[in-house]
């Protein structure tokens, strides 16, 4: 087996990224920039292709990049990432010990103490009620099981899109609604930095509106439920903004924007 790097980012003007987030593996980066080049070069004896492109949106970069995989195993990454030296091994041997898994979380743990995601402490699978917790960037995917399924992530969620964040639990959704095999592992892969949202403003209108977008798209039959179990869930950290009944009713707002 071999692995690819696909990696989402902006504005680069060289490839010094590749030494700042460790590259030890082949790689695909999209580079959203103001101009189109394409570049195929050898990077301390593996293979990338660097494609900058006059183009925005999370989700159509990491498709972009998706679409040009060759490798059997891709990991998913952002810009902020920094490998560990053993990471193409630890991913490929965790495949090849588990030849059902068609997607793999590992350990990505954030740097910056304000932006803490779940870490993982045991090898386990994941079902619709345990895989939201994840982040795009802690994925590895088996590149034939996600082109037989037909999957991609949404262009309308994520960083440059028309609403905020929820490409990758939608991608998420998708992998199990199409009946893959998802997995969580212990191994730490790389740490991220975190240190700013490309996406979050604050929690105005739009916010709440767009979460409202994202659960319906999620689950319209269930929208409704998901706004509020979101709503009590997490209302200390918004009830200076807004009240529960403006989110509430912004979220609502949000769910009727999407075609049932």
């Amino acid at each position: 087996m071999n692995l690819q790097v696909l990696v989402s980012t902006m504005h680069q003007t060289d490839h010094s990224i590749l030494d700042k987030m460790n590259i030890q593996s082949d790689a695909i980066v999209i580079n959203q920039c103001d101009r189109n080049s394409f570049e195929e070069f050898d990077y301390n004896g593996n293979s990338v292709r660097f494609l900058s492109l006059a183009e925005r949106g999370v989700g159509l970069s990491r498709n972009t990049s998706l679409m040009r995989a060759t490798a059997e195993i891709c990991l998913f990454a952002d810009d902020d990432v920094t490998y560990v030296n053993e990471y193409k091994r630890i991913i490929l041997d965790s495949f090849a010990s588990n030849p059902k898994a068609d997607v793999i979380m590992f350990n990505v743990p954030s740097t910056n103490p304000d932006r803490v995601g779940p870490t993982i402490s045991k090898w386990k699978r994941l079902h619709f009620y345990n895989c939201f917790r994840y982040g795009t960037f802690q994925i590895a995917v088996r590149t034939e099981s996600i082109r037989k399924a037909n999957i991609s992530f949404s262009l309308l969620f994520g960083g440059g899109a028309k609403y905020s964040s929820g490409e990758d639990s939608l991608f998420i959704n998708d992998c199990l609604k199409k009946g893959l095999k998802l997995y969580r592992s212990p191994d730490t892969i790389g740490s991220v930095t975190h240190k700013e949202s490309t996406w979050f403003h604050g929690y105005t209108d739009k916010y709440f509106i767009d979460k409202g977008v994202f659960f319906s798209c999620l689950s319209k039959k269930w929208a409704v439920l998901y706004c509020l179990q979101f709503i009590f869930r997490h209302y200390k950290l918004f009830i200076k903004e807004k009240s529960i009944l403006e989110a509430y009713r912004l979220m609502i707002k949000g769910t009727r924007l999407i075609a049932r």
